[in-house]
């Protein structure tokens, strides 16, 4: 190696010092910038009030730095690039200085409670390629000058209140991959100029409601780049432009749930790479079977539109296609056979339409068949013998057809299944023995058929359901029953005899157990070993005999108990007094005695007749008066008639006294407004001395419970509010301070049209008042069960009729409120007292949610919220809440379920007929296979309209089901109302509301994932 010369050396030191200099500089800017994020970022945690998710967030030291701040942060060559606070329950504005980071790339604010308009902060972020503000609460208007981004590649602006145009500006961003503006208040338009965005691959504009209906733009085809496009529910309409098949990048299109009419374009089917389509719930129309053999689809979903005529024969030619989804349409005429011998065919669902003839026998022959759904149609003959072939088959959904036959022998060794609802056909013989012990069999739904056979004494551990009501199973209700695990028992109407087992008794998890009408002898158990979840008990019209068991009275859930029909004989016991019923009949037995003094209201008149023994002590029951002791006759001597009338008056004088001095002392308290404490939620146009003066008797409009509502003028321009006083009684102070404190809690914390809105409370010692927006046509009860309307309604208001599509808007009003409640409120808000009076109509008969007074908020989404009493009122109380003390969102949707009982019917909600509510009473309705349009409402029942008043009151009945679970979500109650007034849908084939649900809630976030739609 050669020596170093002493000139060599000489420069390398010389470089070294002419760089120390910039070595040194760099070192300090380097530093010094560290110095400026950290501040920045601690800053940060200060402005956030130091939420403990943040407790790492220290100062550094010389061995630690801020960018092991993880994971909120992310840095690059030791600079912070990306600053994440997800799912942090945040509910402040974002700050100002965000943008001091000056190398942030990335910034993820989503699932929290931001709030306010888009903050131009972000501007300063002059590096910004990555911004995710969803899942919040910001409103307003995007601005028009969003283009100040310009490296933005990801927005996503969905799940939030925006409102007006989407600007234009958005489509001078070319850098943009991915654009999500789903699920927002946008009322105006969309603009063409998104078509210019090249490079755009993932576009959502779903689940805009308020746009104003649109044509999808031509120019958005030259979108070359785009893999994902969904505009599900957002307006559109119109025919789609025929270049559509121009978007060779793109694999999933969904425009489900628009209003788009025309032809399918036939260069849609050529794309390579479209795999899979959802196009239903409009009203395209088209010969699909010309296209089609040019696919090379996995996936083919155009349920929910207005196709006719037979299914197209070609679809028997896609063999690579998985699922077949042609499901609410009106397709006719056979299944093709060709369909039934696809080699890879998992899915096919194609109920409600109006097929026919039978089913190809080779289903489940050549593929690994997994579901199978073709209910709602006309189909005859037998279920395919081989549907569980190969021992893959999860779903078996035919009920509602013409089928007739046994049921498919291979069910009997299909371990996969999970359902089998063959309900309302003509099917016969028994049931094939393995299937009633499948490991995975959660429900069994067959009644209305002609089933023999008897039951096994073993049944699989999970299923939860079992329906056989209205067949020919004989025999005795095993003594195996114990080892069930059984939610519902529907057995009703069947051939059983012999008698009630004790172990029925032991099931723990037993719901609803229904044995009417059949063949059932004996005592009733004597012993109940573990019915603590029961609800509803029916034992009625059988021979059974004997006393009634004392135990039933100590059921903690029993809200329905029917033995009428039987020969029961001796006293009810007097443990039947403590159960709250909502539905209760002894009629028709042999009982004698006095009835219960709990049971002597008008409410259970009709729960005792033809028993000749029995007696009350009061004519309120319309039974016979019980013979009462004689009474010992004795006078009252003149001396005590006078003593008597002595005390009398001058209990009078001291009343009239402390009277007197009661009223002094509270004008007294009362006369100067200086007194009184105001909380304002919003800037306010009036003075609580307005208020105060207004609470006269002239301007009195209702009272309830926990006080009095006027309404007080509060400017000479005839502007008025609505005021609910709350005055503190001894007895209730405790009940109504509760309640005022939760009104208040959630109403000056939720914003949302379709909820009332609270401008101020003002509060005393010894007084509340709570100032509300006024709505001009009060409750809805007033209008929907010609209460007689107040005499201060405008005239034009008086007049108007309350028709169906006012009903509709009205009952689509409410669910967004409810829904807004329910999925987007963190947490969540359960009412717990929805019913027809606590739903305002504005001028324009728009829908205000209202009276939170026993509103509860929830821990957790889905978490269950431990209620202090039984809340509500009579007709919409929800079946578990009778006792329970745990209860979630479920019970506001059985109540809604009853309100759109009483919008399609015009009936109150506690009135069905002598036995029941309105609730059981469409029940029963419907399950006596009456006319669903003699249920409606006379006054309003129009041809044009028929269909979509039977729609809403089948989702009425699918509201109020008994078991919580089955109940629809209100996001999902909410999907169906929008539906039921666009054209294009078979809306009277909905009664299942086996319409296609949305699945996905506010707080998920994908969308058009591909499995949106289930078949209820």
């Amino acid at each position: 190696m050669t020596k170093p010369t002493p000139t060599s050396s000489l420069h390398t030191h010389l470089c070294f010092l002419l760089f120390l200099p910039l070595l040194l500089i760099s070192h300090a800017n380097s530093q010094s910038l560290q110095d400026q994020e950290q501040a920045v970022l601690l800053k940060l945690k200060s402005y956030l009030q130091s939420p403990p998710f943040l407790s790492h967030w220290i100062p550094s030291t010389s061995n630690t730095s801020h960018c092991s701040w993880q994971p909120e942060i992310t840095c690059t060559n030791n600079s912070v690039t990306g600053l994440s606070l997800v799912h942090t329950n945040i509910t402040l504005s974002v700050p100002p200085f965000i943008c001091d980071l000056k190398n942030l790339i990335l910034i993820d604010l989503s699932y929290n409670n931001f709030a306010g308009e888009f903050p131009k902060a972000f501007y300063n972020c002059s590096k910004l390629q990555y911004l995710n503000l969803s899942q919040n609460s910001f409103d307003g208007k995007i601005p028009e000058d969003i283009d100040s981004l310009p490296l933005l590649q990801h927005l996503d602006l969905g799940a939030n209140y925006f409102s007006g145009d989407i600007p234009a500006a958005i489509g001078r961003l070319q850098e943009l991959r991915n654009l999500q503006l789903y699920m927002n208040n946008f009322n105006g338009s969309v603009p063409p100029e998104i078509g210019n965005l090249s490079n755009l691959k993932n576009l959502s504009l779903s689940f805009n409601t308020e746009l104003v209906p649109w044509n999808l733009p031509s120019n958005f085809t030259k979108l070359k780049n785009l893999k994902n496009l969904y505009i599900r529910g957002s307006n559109l309409t119109g025919e789609l432009p025929g270049t559509l098949g121009e978007m060779a990048a793109l694999e999933h299109l969904d425009l489900a749930y628009n209003s788009l009419n025309g032809t399918i374009p036939s260069g849609l089917f050529l794309l390579k790479n479209l795999s899979i389509i959802y196009l239903f719930n409009n009203s395209l129309s088209g010969n699909v079977s010309q296209v089609v053999e040019a696919l090379n689809l996995s996936i083919i979903d155009i349920s929910g539109n207005d196709l006719t005529g037979p299914i197209p024969k070609d679809y028997g030619n896609l063999t690579k296609l998985t699922e077949l989804a042609l499901f609410i349409n009106g397709f006719s005429d056979a299944v093709p056979a060709s369909i039934g011998r696809l080699p890879n065919l998992k899915q096919f669902r194609v109920f409600i339409n109006n097929l026919s003839g039978t089913l190809p026998p080779d289903f489940g022959r050549y593929s690994k068949l997994e579901g199978f759904e073709v209910s709602g149609n006309r189909l005859t003959g037998k279920l395919p013998d081989h549907l569980c072939y190969w021992g893959k088959l999860s779903t078996l959904v035919a009920y509602e057809n013409n089928l007739t036959g046994e049921l498919p022998s291979s069910l009997g060794n299909c371990t996969s299944l999970t359902r089998v609802k063959v309900y309302h056909n003509g099917l016969s013989g028994t049931i094939p023995s393995g299937m009633w012990t499948a490991p995975n069999l959660d429900q069994v739904l067959m009644s209305n058929n002609f089933l023999t056979g008897e039951l096994p004494e073993k049944l699989s551990p999970n299923l939860t359901r079992l329906e056989i009501r209205n067949n020919r199973f004989s025999g005795n209700i095993p003594t195996g029953v114990s080892s069930w695990n059984l939610k519902v028992f529907d057995a009703g109407n069947n051939l059983f005899n012999g008698t009630i087992p004790q172990e029925l008794t032991a099931l723990p998890s037993l719901i609803s157990l229904s044995l009417e009408q059949n063949q059932l002898t004996g005592f009733l158990p004597s012993e109940i070993i573990s019915w603590n979840s029961l609800n509803t008990l029916n034992f009625s019209r059988n021979q059974l005999s004997g006393p009634i068991p004392a135990g039933l009275g100590l059921l903690p859930v029993l809200t329905a108990l029917d033995l009428s029909e039987n020969q029961l004989s001796g006293q009810i016991p007097a443990q039947l007094g403590n159960l709250k019923l909502s539905n209760f009949n002894l009629s028709s037995n042999h009982l004698s005695g006095k009835i219960p003094i709990e049971f002597e209201n008008s409410a259970y008149n009709g729960s005792f007749l033809d028993n000749q023994g029995l007696c009350a002590t009061s004519p309120s029951a319309k039974l016979s008066i019980c013979n009462s002791q004689p009474r010992k006759s004795s006078k009252i001597s003149s001396t005590y008639l006078a003593l008597i009338l002595t005390l009398g008056i001058l209990l009078s004088l001291l009343a009239l006294s402390l009277s007197f001095f009661m009223v002094r002392a509270y004008w007294k308290r009362n006369r100067s407004d200086s007194d009184w404490k105001l909380t304002a939620f919003q800037r306010l146009n009036f003075r609580v001395s307005k208020i105060l003066s207004g609470l006269t008797e002239s301007n009195l409009i209702g009272r309830g419970g926990s006080g009095k509502v006027y309404c007080v003028p509060i400017n000479r321009t005839g502007d008025v509010v609505a005021v609910k006083k709350i005055w503190k009684d001894k007895k209730l102070e405790e009940r109504l301070e509760k309640e005022f404190l939760a009104e208040v809690k959630i109403l000056s914390s939720i914003r949302h049209a379709n909820i009332v809105k609270l401008m101020c409370c003002i509060s005393k010692d010894n007084s509340k008042l709570l100032v509300y927006e006024y709505s001009e046509n009060r409750s809805l009860d007033r209008w929907l069960h010609k209460i007689n309307r107040p005499s201060n309604l405008s005239r034009s208001v008086h007049h108007v009729v309350l028709n169906w599509p006012k009903r509709l808007h009205i009952a689509v009003g409410a669910a967004r409120g409810l829904s807004y409640m329910h999925h987007d409120c963190v947490p969540p808000v359960v009412h717990r007292d929805v019913k027809s009076s606590n739903i305002l109509l504005d001028s324009d008969f728009n829908a205000k949610i209202a009276d939170f007074g026993l509103a509860k908020l929830l821990v957790k989404q889905g978490e269950l919220a431990t209620m202090s009493a039984v809340a509500g009122s009579f007709g919409y109380i929800a079946p578990e809440c009778a006792h329970t003390i745990r209860v979630n969102e479920k019970i506001d949707v059985y109540s809604f379920g009853v309100v759109l009982l009483e919008l399609t019917t015009g009936r109150e909600a506690n009135d069905g007929d002598e036995h029941t509510a309105l609730a059981e009473w469409a029940w029963h309705h419907v399950q006596e296979d009456n006319p669903l349009a003699d249920a409606l409402d006379k006054d309003i029942k129009e041809p044009c309209y028929l269909d979509e008043m039977c729609s809403v009151f089948r989702l009425g009945i699918y509201c109020t089901e008994k078991l919580p679970s089955a109940r629809p979500s209100m996001k999902e109650v909410l999907q169906i109302l929008l539906r039921c007034g666009r054209p294009g849908v078979h809306r009277e084939k909905t009664d299942y509301v086996g319409a296609p649900l949305l699945k996905n809630s506010k707080r998920e976030h994908e969308y058009g994932d591909g499995s949106l739609v289930t078949n209820v």
